[in-house]
């Protein structure tokens, strides 16, 4: 059976799609711990990041980088931290976290967001991924 994620490539369930290429798709998480949180994900359907066969994995920091750098951007944050956790999605994928301090990345603080605050955040990581 196809993982929710699987379903938002095939846009199935729709999502706040940040940048995608062949391998990976970045988008908003609609439960953020903070606004800008982001899933980056494998199209691939593998259960975990580290299943990932090797070409893949090597690919998903590269892929996550300039989506990374917007949301650092766009949010003022002072990094963008990144979390695998794989328990939630049984598909592989890593959360970018826009974080000031260590205790940022706490799951415990995700709440459902507004589909127009997740439309706009949105809009803006897209064109600070294109200028």
């Amino acid at each position: 059976m196809p993982s929710i994620f699987s379903r938002i490539v095939a846009r199935e369930i729709p999502a706040h799609i940040l940048l995608e290429d062949d391998d990976f798709l970045a988008f908003l998480d609609i439960r953020p711990i903070r606004e800008g949180h982001t899933l980056v994900i494998s199209k691939a359907e593998v259960p975990d990041v580290f299943d990932m066969p090797e070409p893949l994995l090597s690919g998903l920091l590269p892929f996550a980088r300039p989506v990374a750098c917007a949301i650092k951007d766009v949010t003022g944050a002072q990094r963008v931290g990144m979390a695998v956790i794989g328990l939630e999605v049984p598909h592989a994928h890593i959360h970018l976290v826009p974080i000031d301090g260590l205790y940022d990345i706490d799951f415990r603080r995700a709440r459902p967001a507004d589909y127009d605050k997740l439309a706009a955040v949105a809009e803006r990581i897209r064109k600070a991924l294109t200028t």
